[in-house]
C-alpha cells in the first residue's frame, strides 16, 4: 500500500511540483487548498506533467485558521509544509506582523496537527536567508549553523517572517516527545519551468529579463531549480539521517547579467529583448528612491555573501543542476505558457 504525503498550499509554485514528483514516485498525495474552488486549478496544473487518477485528494485548510488541519493530516505518513504567505511589496513599515504572524502561526498549526496524528516526519520549507548575516555585502560563506536575527529592524518583512516561522517550528519540536520528526529546507532563488501561469512567484524575475529591461542591476542569486528543490524535500522526507536537521538548498550563484547572457544564448530569437548592459549601482539606488518595488532588492546590490550546500550533498546525496540551465528552462517555459 502506497504511503500518503500531505503537501500544504497545493496552488503554489513549489507545492505543485511537489505533488507532481510525489505522484511520479508512487506516493498517494493529499494537498491543502484554501477553498473548494481551488481544486480544479491544481488538477489542471498537475495534469500537464502526470496523470493523478485517484491518487490525489484535497483538504480545505488555511494557515490563518485551525479549521481543517486535523482532517488534512489524518492518515498521512509525511507532511511537506511548503505553503507560506507571500507579499509583492514589503509591508514592514505599515504592519511589521502582516507576514510574520500567519507564517509563524501557520507552521505551528501544521506541526500541532501532524504531531497529534503521529506522522513520521514534517519537512518544512524555510529560506536560505534564515541562515544569513544581516547584510549580504560582506564576503563570507555561511552554513546551517548560522541563524538570522529576526529582531534586526533592517530585515525585509518576508525574510523576518521566514526566520520567525522556522524558529517557532524548532522551538515547538523541542518540547515534543512523540514519533514525529522535523527537517527544514532552506532554498535560494527558486526558478525553473512552471506548471501554470497563475503562480509565478520568483520566476517573474526571469520573465522581466525576457520581456526586456533597460539593463540588469548588479544583483546576484543562488539559483535552485524547482525540480531539484522538490528532490531535496523528498530525500529529506525519507532519509533517517535528516531527522532534526536543517539543509541549505541554494544552488549555484549567478549574477543577473550572467542570467541575461544565458537567456540570450539559450532562447535564440526569443531572447532578442533580453538586456545586454548592466545598470550602475548609483543609478539603481537613485531609482529606488522613486520606485518602491526596487527597495526590497537593495540589500542584495553588489552581493558578496554565499551559502554552502555541502551538508545536503554529504547527508542526502543531493546535487543542484547548473544555474544557467535552470534559467533557460524557466525562460522557455514562460514563453510556452504565453507569459512573456
Amino acid at each position: 500500500m502506497a504511503e500518503t504525503v500531505l503537501v500544504t498550499g497545493g496552488t503554489g509554485y513549489v507545492a505543485g511540483w511537489c505533488v507532481v514528483e510525489l505522484l511520479n514516485r508512487g506516493y498517494d498525495v493529499r494537498t491543502t487548498v484554501r477553498s473548494e474552488s481551488k481544486k480544479d486549478a491544481v488538477l489542471r496544473a498537475v495534469a500537464t506533467e502526470v496523470e493523478s487518477g485517484d491518487r490525489l485528494s484535497f483538504a480545505v485548510a488555511d494557515l490563518t485558521s485551525d479549521a481543517g488541519w486535523a482532517a488534512a493530516v489524518d492518515g498521512c505518513d509525511y507532511v511537506l509544509h511548503v505553503a507560506s504567505p507571500m507579499g509583492a511589496d514589503d509591508p514592514k513599515d505599515k504592519d511589521p506582523d502582516a507576514l510574520l504572524v500567519p507564517a509563524r502561526d501557520g507552521a505551528l498549526r501544521v506541526l500541532r496537527a501532524a504531531t497529534a496524528a503521529g506522522v513520521k516526519r514534517v519537512v518544512m520549507t524555510s529560506a536560505a536567508n534564515t541562515a544569513s548575516p544581516s547584510s549580504y555585502r560582506d564576503e563570507g560563506v555561511s552554513d546551517e549553523t548560522l541563524w538570522t536575527d529576526p529582531a534586526d529592524p533592517t530585515l525585509p518583512a518576508y525574510r523576518r517572517s521566514k526566520t520567525a516561522a522556522e524558529r517557532a517550528a524548532w522551538d515547538f519540536m523541542a518540547g515534543h516527545d512523540g514519533p514525529t520528526t522535523l527537517t527544514t529546507i532552506l532554498p535560494g532563488a527558486v526558478f525553473g519551468p512552471i506548471l501554470t501561469p497563475s503562480t509565478l512567484n520568483s520566476v517573474q524575475i526571469v520573465g522581466r529579463l525576457v520581456k526586456g529591461m533597460p539593463g540588469t542591476p548588479r544583483i546576484g542569486f543562488e539559483v535552485v531549480d524547482v525540480r531539484d528543490l522538490v528532490d531535496v524535500h523528498i530525500r529529506a522526507m525519507t532519509s533517517p539521517e535528516a531527522a532534526g536537521q536543517r539543509f541549505l538548498a541554494t544552488g549555484e550563484f549567478l549574477w543577473m547579467s550572467d542570467a541575461a547572457r544565458a537567456l540570450r544564448d539559450g532562447l535564440g530569437e526569443d531572447g532578442g529583448k533580453v538586456p545586454t548592459r548592466t545598470v550602475p549601482d548609483f543609478l539603481v539606488r537613485l531609482s529606488a528612491v522613486f520606485d518602491p518595488s526596487l527597495r526590497e532588492i537593495m540589500p542584495a546590490l553588489g552581493r558578496r555573501h554565499r551559502h554552502t550546500t555541502a551538508k545536503a550533498e554529504r547527508v542526502l546525496g543531493w546535487r543542484a543542476r547548473p544555474a544557467a540551465e535552470t534559467v533557460v528552462a524557466c525562460g522557455k517555459s514562460l514563453i510556452a505558457h504565453n507569459v512573456v
